[in-house]
């Protein structure tokens, strides 16, 4: 049971009132995009952009050494800084620009409290971390994991790496991490359980999770089918939850896909249930818990474990088709036997846009 004790100052109250806000800003920006005719904000082409994406003006080039760049953003009275880890001609990175950052108020907020620095993940610039260690921003990007794009690291005033985001989400969310960041509540719970309290549960089918014929009955026996010899692709999904609804209405209604699923295992869990799991390590526990061990926030997050049930890697941010068949054909291939970082899969293969 989440905790309703005042936390940092805010008040149980407090935390009604931001989670009325963070439902309100959503509806009134789905009303808007309904309004002007546009497309659901969460669901657009992810091929590779023609034109290179351009920086904000108001990003900061680093001074080579993140230590320097922590300790001007202090001295200018912010939080810490952010480090933007994207590609020139990132679709996801896009969309982050336009529906995030593009939103005048998290625009605001950010650049009251942090200085943002550009990483390209290709970048061949040396930079010292705050650990004192030089990196290329290649190898930057490989430290924290940034196998999508966009990504984003917090660091504090101590020039600590608190939290990182990893892919594009709905502004809502990103205002949530922003807040959770800045007013601390990362040092007293958990992004899943903080979000939990703003999720303003927006959703196309009202009920319970979209049934799919390549999703396996129960019992959620993980170490029986693993004995299979195939990869298992682990849903984490939730009733009510519109980019649940639009990953199966787009992404996982193409052949394509269906396909490439088709060839490994998938199950489908509710993330807040308690359907029993035997995990890879044999634990016996509920659905809940288990996401709860894995670090699950968002939903729909797609977590793929190899035969010997060790993670691979996950999906726990909004996906398309292109990226989505991605990483199904790069773990159907057994391609992180060879090749452990998917970017550079990806990019040695013409064929895969994102």
């Amino acid at each position: 049971m989440t905790s309703t004790a005042p936390i940092l100052g805010i008040t149980s109250q407090g935390m009604v009132l931001r989670t009325i806000t963070f439902s309100i800003l959503l509806l009134l920006s789905l009303a808007a995009h309904a309004a002007a005719g546009k497309h659901d904000p969460l669901s657009f082409d992810d091929t590779m952009l023609e034109e290179p994406l351009a920086h904000p003006d108001w990003f900061k080039v680093t001074l080579g050494d993140l230590r320097d760049d922590v300790r001007e953003a202090v001295a200018n009275g912010k939080n810490g800084i952010i480090l933007y880890f994207g590609q020139a001609r990132c679709a996801y990175c896009e969309q982050f620009m336009k529906q995030d950052l593009g939103q005048p108020d998290i625009a605001y907020y950010i650049q009251k409290h942090y200085d943002v620095i550009p990483i390209d993940i290709w970048g061949i610039e040396d930079i010292i971390d705050t650990d004192g260690k030089t990196y290329t921003e290649r190898e930057l990007s490989l430290k924290y994991k940034a196998n999508f794009t966009p990504t984003v690291v917090f660091y504090d005033k101590n020039g600590n790496a608190v939290f990182r985001l990893r892919g594009f989400y709905p502004p809502y969310k990103f205002r949530a991490a922003l807040e959770y960041v800045t007013e601390g509540f990362y040092k007293k719970e958990k992004f899943r359980d903080y979000l939990a309290r703003a999720e303003p549960g927006m959703f196309f089918m009202e009920g319970g999770l979209n049934e799919r014929d390549f999703f396996l009955p129960p019992p959620y026996n993980i170490p029986a089918l693993l004995k299979n010899k195939k990869p298992l692709a682990v849903f984490f999904e939730q009733g009510n939850c519109h980019a649940c609804d639009l990953l199966h209405t787009d992404p996982l209604n193409q052949e394509e896909t269906v396909k490439e699923l088709q060839k490994m295992q998938a199950i489908q869990l509710d993330m807040w249930s308690d359907t029993p799991v035997i995990t890879p390590e044999g634990k016996q526990i509920t659905a809940r818990q288990w996401a709860d061990v894995l670090g699950i926030f968002h939903t729909p997050s797609i977590v793929f474990f190899d035969e010997a049930g060790k993670e691979i890697m996950r999906i726990d941010s909004i996906v398309q088709y292109y990226r989505l068949w991605g990483v199904l054909d790069y773990i159907n291939r057994r391609a992180y036997l060879l090749q452990p970082d998917y970017q550079a899969w990806r990019l040695s293969r013409r064929n895969i846009k994102q």
